[in-house]
């Protein structure tokens, strides 16, 4: 198993989120986010769960951490709620995690199941004037920059430059690093 965290920061304060929503509008980050996860199983907590569009996530496998009962699964069939973090722990297939802001806290602190590879996108633009409860990602950037290794790469596009960051010390499987990779530079052409 592979757990790679994907996210969009912000440059400087690390937010990545304003209530349910994105404080930006930036469609080639929707699309990479999109691309990179597909036929993946993306993990996020019940607010992202919630507050993403369900024709978006119709059909996709999804695991949403929830130990409070309160998120409704909308995709019986493809969709699940997992209580414990640690029933994730040696799971058959890769994992894809896809936020909020205390799910990658979750992840990032606990060494079991701490993310192999990170796809780390900042944003260097504006955040919009109207965002409010700004959520944002910074203990999960701290352990980031203690535990983890940059690729020599970066991708810019839009505003966004992305990163991929390994897992120091472990190994990390070479085929999920290039397919991310060998998407990256094609984005970018």
């Amino acid at each position: 198993m592979t757990i790679v965290s994907i996210w969009c920061r912000h440059k400087g304060d690390n937010v990545i989120g304003a209530g349910l929503g994105l404080p930006w509008c930036i469609p080639s980050d929707t699309r990479r986010f999109r691309n990179l996860t597909e036929g993946q199983i993306k993990v996020m907590g019940g607010r992202t769960y919630s507050g993403m569009p369900q024709k978006v996530l119709m059909g996709k496998k999804v695991i949403v951490l929830d130990n409070s009962g309160k998120t409704e699964i909308f995709d019986k069939e493809n969709h699940a709620i997992c209580t414990d973090i640690e029933q994730l722990t040696d799971y058959p297939q890769d994992l894809y995690i896809s936020g909020g802001a205390t799910v990658y806290a979750l992840f990032f602190k606990n060494p079991q199941i701490m993310p192999d590879i990170v796809v780390d996108c900042v944003y260097g633009g504006e955040i919009s004037p109207e965002a409010k409860d700004l959520v944002d990602v910074n203990t999960s950037v701290a352990v980031l920059e203690e535990k983890y290794q940059p690729l020599p790469q970066h991708f810019e596009l839009d505003g966004v430059t992305t990163r991929i960051w390994l897992k120091k010390g472990d190994f990390v499987e070479q085929s999920v690093v290039k397919k991310i990779l060998n998407y990256l530079e094609e984005e970018s052409k």
